[in-house]
């Protein structure tokens, strides 16, 4: 067993944050019941905010980000883990307040693992990941509010994010009527291929009207954008219909009535997938496992490897990042 790893490592240094591909020790490694080689992990909106240093997302350091990450058990103290399971973690503050899944080994609390879904790889495990995982409990979501698809017209937007041109898939796999909104004009057949049938620009569904009420549109919405877009997309939600909403890219402030919620009985659903109880993560992934088309994701998955993470984490901040960046942190996973 090799007495160090490869990681990903994260510096304060006058007051900026900076990132480097160091050998470790395995005694640095935090404390935890299960050791993990990685096989693969993600490179998220969050992870490019934590390496980047453009959000406090990190607060110690030195530090190993990655809030996702698939892999083998090396070792275990607890004996429902063994030896050679394939196992992924996804939320519970991994990649925020300990050690994550950007480096060769991780070792972690026994309570965060699942075992790898039956039929998917490592590699489609991550380029699923936190954001197919969130995408999930947002339908789930809707489902539960009662949005059917004979309903009308769901928009997702930010659609050719993460989150976002997962939840397409899985909306339109579901048989809804799905409508993604997108400030990249250049992704729209894309986002057709994978179920939209229709794409609008994303200041559509932000300005939709001066007023505090628009042309009720949407039976249903899945936002992951958050600010204006959540406000204007609240609008024109529906009678009785549901906003799951999961993102902040476009803003942690949210400036509405009470116009679309007294008016028209409309529904604001949080979705928060970091500490979702172990009963719904598994129920998720078992969809996941089942409803994606694997084929499709694919098409908007690109690997990387660990070197190039600290050049492709600013790209997210420029908006210049779509579909799902998994990172490939064993050669042959």
């Amino acid at each position: 067993m090799s007495e160090s790893f490869r990681a990903l490592v994260l510096y304060q240094e006058d007051g900026r944050t900076v990132a480097r591909i160091e050998r470790l020790e395995n005694e640095r490694l935090p404390a935890g019941e299960v050791s993990i080689d990685v096989l693969c992990s993600t490179l998220n909106y969050k992870d490019a905010l934590a390496i980047t240093g453009a959000g406090k997302i990190v607060r110690s350091f030195p530090f190993v980000p990655g809030i996702d990450l698939a892999g083998r058990v090396r070792a275990s103290e607890d004996p429902n883990w063994k030896t050679g399971d394939l196992v992924l973690v996804t939320g519970w503050g991994l990649g925020e307040r300990h050690w994550g899944g950007l480096a060769e080994v991780a070792r972690l609390p026994t309570a965060w693992l699942q075992r790898l879904p039956e039929g998917l790889s490592p590699r489609r495990a991550m380029a699923i990941g936190t954001a197919g995982f969130t995408a999930m409990l947002c339908v789930m979501a809707l489902e539960r509010e009662g949005v059917r698809p004979e309903q009308g017209e769901v928009v997702v937007t930010g659609a050719a994010g993460g989150v976002g041109s997962i939840a397409v898939m899985l909306l339109a796999r579901a048989g809804y009527r799905v409508v993604a909104s997108s400030g990249k004009p250049e992704w729209s057949d894309v986002l057709r291929e994978l179920g939209a049938v229709e794409v609008v620009d994303r200041k559509s569904v932000a300005e939709p009207g001066p007023g505090p009420l628009a042309s009720a549109r949407w039976a249903g919405a899945i936002d992951t954008v958050g600010g204006a877009t959540l406000a204007g997309l609240l609008k024109s939600i529906r009678y009785r219909g549901t906003v799951a909403a999961c993102g902040n890219a476009g803003g942690v402030e949210l400036h509405t009535t009470v116009f679309p919620f007294i008016l028209r009985g409309v529904r604001l659903i949080g979705i928060d997938s970091v500490q979702a109880p172990v009963a719904e993560r598994e129920a998720a992934w078992a969809r996941l496992a089942r409803d994606l088309d694997l084929a499709k994701l694919d098409r908007i998955t690109t690997v990387i490897t660990l070197d190039e993470v600290p050049a492709v984490a600013p790209r997210f901040l420029e908006g210049k990042v779509a579909g799902r960046i998994v990172v490939r942190i064993d050669p042959n996973a």
